[in-house]
């Protein structure tokens, strides 16, 4: 029995080691799979991070972008030439100087990348500009695109430059123009850098009589808001404390005898920076020059010289009247050359008033008679164009068109025969920006022909004026717009479908207080001024009905002003395929 165990225990020993290295090797598969599955996970969660990151890489090289603008509005005009999609837009870029060198533009494989500021030193991007748009719009569009590790992703993004046009209303100084009125020139401040300490009147306009203001609106001054209604977002330089967390008591803003503010947000005015205004409209000059094409004027607007008048037409075409001019596009500053061409009109249309078709998204620039003899438009002082005679209808002074009419009151120094002033009115079919050195006068109404298409800037050097000549006989008022001298009701309602900026006077209304009783001026736009322009005035002139078009929001009226210091703003932004592998390559 005894042998009989020991004999099957021997026999088991042959058993037992093929059985260890069978569990052996299920073991060893089971930690390789463990670790092929651990290190798989890694390996896909580094992708996964490294995929997320260069989203964020992407923005960075928005951001830098913007503040590249911000600090040099020209930025604009940088980019590589080479990038497709600049090529792909049209677009006219170039390289900045060796001094500026911007990694940001490489477009090469193996080629660096610009460093994500304040990044872990494995985060990059590149961006490649679309300006094509910049000179009707002020908006420019980039892809960037951002690398981590392996990993590229590219945004489009455009880019909006913020302006006067993004508020319904904007002020420089809440106070009158002295220029128009008898206030002070060393009222000339806003109140809160000292205007409060001037003794006498400073011609301060508060917002009341029920004002309705149905868009944002901003003033770099100390807002005076009595029985008025915001709906909207109001804000103001005015900076007592901290900025960031202020808001206003009435004594501050709203002043101690002014009751009934309404707001739509219900928080009353806010701070925001202040915003500063070009000196002059003279860069609209420039874009009328020839010899700028490769150096921001890739497409000249229109010239036209002394008092102009022109009629916007449903269909697509203007009539400008215009005898002083000679040439409507010039080259050199002083102006000592000119090209040819016929998109603004010949001389024959400009002397009649000819109709012809609007150039498409440009600007038309109206300047005072030049005095520098080399002036293609030079004329001398004891010449006037043929047929025209600066004499009035009542034998007075006189612009040539018809202004001032008889028995006008007041106009004799209004309408000067070699002042660049535009006199506009009509209906618009196309996108423009009408711009005068000295007054514009609008003369009827202007409306949109579609008013989701169509756009336009009205921008005067000096004011702004809504036309409103009246007749002064034995101690009556009589007025008239447009009508028989003897028409004592005038028009009621006098309606505006523009971005109106007076850059360095104001808007306002010609004789306020002598409107038509229960008169209404519409303006469906924005209006932005130096100083505050009055509209009605003891008792008599224009109700305000004053709408944003929203529209300005992302988009503006060709070639249109922009404040002294300004920033960009992203509109839309939209992820699209990768523009670059992580090595650099182009991938398309």
């Amino acid at each position: 029995m005894i042998r009989l165990l020991r004999s099957r225990l021997a026999g088991d020993r042959g058993v037992a080691l093929p059985m260890v290295i069978g569990i052996t090797v299920v073991l060893g598969l089971l930690v390789t799979t463990a670790v092929t599955y651990a290190t798989g996970g890694f390996r896909q969660s580094a992708s996964t991070e490294e995929w997320s990151a260069s989203l964020a890489a992407a923005y960075a090289g928005v951001e830098d972008y913007q503040s590249r603008l911000s600090e040099d509005t020209s930025y604009m005009q940088y980019g590589n030439p080479a990038a497709a999609f600049s090529v792909s837009t049209g677009s006219s870029v170039k390289l900045p100087a060796v001094a500026q060198k911007n990694d940001a533009f490489n477009v090469q494989v193996n080629e660096a990348w610009q460093p994500v500021p304040e990044g872990k030193g494995d985060s990059f991007f590149r961006y490649e500009v679309d300006n094509s748009k910049y000179a009707g719009s002020g908006n420019v569009r980039i892809r960037s695109t951002g690398k981590v590790g392996g990993e590229t992703r590219s945004i489009v993004a455009d880019l909006h430059q913020d302006g006067f046009i993004d508020f319904l209303y904007f002020t420089d100084y809440e106070m009158q123009d002295p220029s128009y009125t008898g206030v002070a020139a060393s009222c000339v401040k806003h109140w809160w850098a000292g205007r409060d300490k001037i003794s006498g009147n400073c011609g301060e306009i508060a917002f009341g009589g029920d004002d309705v203001i149905n868009g944002p609106a901003h003033s770099n001054d100390t807002i005076r808001i009595c029985n008025a209604t915001f709906m909207d977002t109001l804000t103001t330089s005015y900076t007592p404390v901290a900025p960031k967390t202020l808001r206003y008591t009435p004594e501050q803003s709203y002043g101690a005898s002014c009751t009934g503010q309404k707001f739509g947000d219900n928080t009353g005015p806010i701070f925001k920076e202040y915003i500063g205004m070009p000196a002059t409209n003279s860069e609209h000059l420039r874009e009328t020059r020839t010899d700028l094409k490769s150096d921001g004027v890739p497409l000249p607007g229109c010239l036209y010289t002394g008092p102009t008048q022109i009629i916007l037409q449903s269909d697509g075409k203007i009539s400008v009247k215009s005898p002083w001019t000679k040439k409507t596009r010039i080259k050199g500053s002083p102006a000592s050359g000119y090209e040819n061409n016929s998109e603004c009109g010949t001389a024959s249309q400009l002397a009649t008033g000819s109709p012809f078709t609007l150039p498409a998204k440009n600007v038309i620039y109206v300047q005072n008679v030049p005095t520098v003899k080399t002036d293609p438009n030079y004329w001398a002082s004891d010449k006037t164009p043929t047929g025209l005679s600066c004499v009035g209808q009542d034998g007075g002074k006189g612009n040539g068109l018809g202004y001032p009419l008889k028995d006008e009151y007041g106009a004799s120094s209004s309408y000067g025969c070699r002042d660049g002033d535009l006199f506009v009115k009509g209906t618009l079919k196309g996108q423009t920006t009408l711009s005068a050195e000295h007054y514009v006068y609008v003369i009827g109404d202007i409306k949109y022909n579609d008013p989701e298409a169509d756009m336009l800037g009205l921008v005067g050097n000096d004011a702004v004026w809504v036309w409103n000549p009246v007749k002064y006989s034995y101690s009556s008022w009589y007025g008239w717009r447009l009508g028989p001298i003897n028409d004592s009701s005038g028009d009621k309602e006098r309606r505006i479908d523009a971005a109106i900026l007076s850059v360095s006077h104001t808007f306002l209304v010609q004789n306020p207080a002598h409107a038509p009783a229960n008169a209404v001026l519409t303006v469906n736009g924005a209006i932005a001024q130096k100083f505050r322009g009055i509209v009605s005035s003891n008792g008599g002139g224009y109700s305000k009905n004053y709408v944003y078009d929203a529209r300005l929001k992302y988009t503006a009226p060709p070639k249109f002003l922009s404040p002294v210091t300004t920033t960009y703003g992203v509109d839309v932004w939209i992820e699209v395929e990768p523009a670059y592998n992580a090595a650099g390559a182009p991938t398309s």
